[in-house]
């Protein structure tokens, strides 16, 4: 399934991989980058950068700091969501606190929900 995306983010993108935050590094380094199914970081769908992205599960994971829970930030990422939920993608997200505290927990959910999407 080809995604739209917007060729302008591009570069943002390229920027985004370059500096993740310590815990999309976590996350990423300890766990995704060596997972069974392949993930791509800063993915580029639509007019949005996801964290990362699964092509064969479908999958976008988001990993959430503290400036997701101001009032625009509400609204942006219910926006945001619905929009990729619309091409069919399903979206994990998760607090930084998740990662630093319960990092085999969102292991093995981020497992669970490829495995389910899979079948």
């Amino acid at each position: 399934m080809n995604l739209p995306k917007n060729n302008n983010l591009k570069s943002n993108a390229q920027n985004l991989r370059k500096s993740m935050t310590k815990e999309e590094r976590h996350l990423w380094h300890d766990f995704l980058k060596t997972y069974t199914m392949q993930f791509n970081r800063q993915k580029v769908i639509g007019n949005y950068i996801v964290d990362f992205y699964c092509d064969k599960a479908k999958l976008v994971i988001e990993i959430d700091g503290s400036q997701h829970y101001e009032d625009n930030e509400i609204i942006y990422d219910k926006d945001r969501t619905e929009y990729l939920n619309s091409l069919g993608l399903k979206v994990l997200r998760f607090t930084n606190i998740d990662i630093n505290k319960n990092f085999n927990g969102v292991c093995e959910t981020i497992d669970m929900v490829v495995r389910e999407r899979l079948h």
